[in-house]
């Protein structure tokens, strides 16, 4: 239990600090805006090509296990879907981010922190390679979901060309992309690029936790919506648990793509959440209040989950072949 309590306090706590931080300093929302650009830009893009870079290719081709995985997360993102157009009356626009909000997980700010506190530093290349493909996903979801609601008017090459930008200048997928190649090549950055590199790196989980902290602080919770009785549930519990059955049916895949798989499941809704929904005007209050609702109840979720692991209590697979 101290095991689980020393990988949750690191995590949980940079989040608290920063959350205390921004009530006491009562900083505008603006101020936090270069330091996301440092997080998004130069330090987790260095993280993960500075793991990939080293990752020899043959581990970065499972096929079948992010077909599992993406499988998963769609039909999580179906499921919730389909709930909030069955409640909001048709409404697809905000059925859409209830989706979201249900299979859209911080994998890119907890993500490689959590993962890496408690699998090690190998665990970072699945998390990269799921966050990859998981946000290509989520790309083009919204945008297409958006367009089919009247939300957005846009042509159908309009729609096409949004979609491949979003994809194609994330800095994330660059930087897996480059790190992919790096390894394919074998390159090895001279010697100072190499500690630029690591510096950044390891700056990318502290960074990123904190400012999640003073993203949820900045913004009150007014008031729970309905919505969140299913999607709360959905998010932390469903979706790990399905994660867990389906890549231990689907394969026999190594222990800590398995545990990184269902820990980046097991994570509170994105904000990015709500800056999809910032940006078609659609259910934005309630996406905020998705984000810090998940996030206050994954404080116990994730712990449980991490017990689990640790302990040996939920085994690498449920199926072993």
């Amino acid at each position: 239990m101290f095991d689980v309590f020393g990988l949750i306090l690191p995590l949980f706590g940079l989040i608290l600090i920063g959350f205390i931080g921004a009530r006491v300093t009562r900083q505008p929302m603006e101020a936090l805006g270069w330091l996301n650009t440092f997080i998004i830009y130069f330090a987790l893009p260095a993280l993960f090509f500075k793991l990939l870079s080293k990752t020899p290719v043959e581990q970065l081709a499972s096929w079948d296990f992010l077909a599992a995985n993406i499988g998963v997360t769609f039909g999580i993102f179906t499921f919730t879907f389909l709930l909030g157009f069955l409640m909001s009356r048709g409404q697809i626009a905000v059925a859409t981010i209830q989706g979201l909000a249900g299979a859209y997980g911080n994998i890119g700010y907890m993500g490689p922190a959590l993962a890496i506190l408690a699998l090690g530093e190998q665990a970072a290349i699945p998390v990269a390679i799921i966050f990859c493909f998981e946000n290509i996903m989520h790309f083009a979801m919204a945008p297409a979901m958006m367009a089919i609601s009247g939300q957005k008017k846009q042509t159908t090459f309009q729609l096409i060309v949004e979609v491949v930008r979003k994809i194609s200048f994330h800095p994330f997928i660059i930087a897996t992309a480059v790190g992919v190649v790096a390894a394919f090549m074998k390159f090895v950055p001279p010697v100072p690029i190499e500690r630029l590199i690591d510096y950044l790196a390891q700056a990318a989980a502290p960074c990123a936790l904190f400012a999640m902290g003073v993203t949820i602080g900045l913004r009150p919770l007014n008031r729970i919506p309905s919505a969140l009785a299913y999607i709360v549930p959905i998010k932390l519990i469903v979706h790990p648990v399905m994660m867990y059955l389906v890549l231990s049916y689907a394969g026999d895949f190594d222990p800590i793509w398995m545990y990184s798989a269902v820990l980046l499941a097991s994570l509170p809704t994105a904000t990015n959440v709500f800056v999809i929904a910032q940006q078609y005007d659609v259910w934005v209050e309630r996406a905020s209040a998705s984000v810090m609702l998940t996030t206050v109840v994954s404080v116990a979720t994730v712990s449980i989950l991490l017990f689990g692991i640790t302990t040996g209590y939920i085994p690498a697979d449920l199926f072993p072949k």
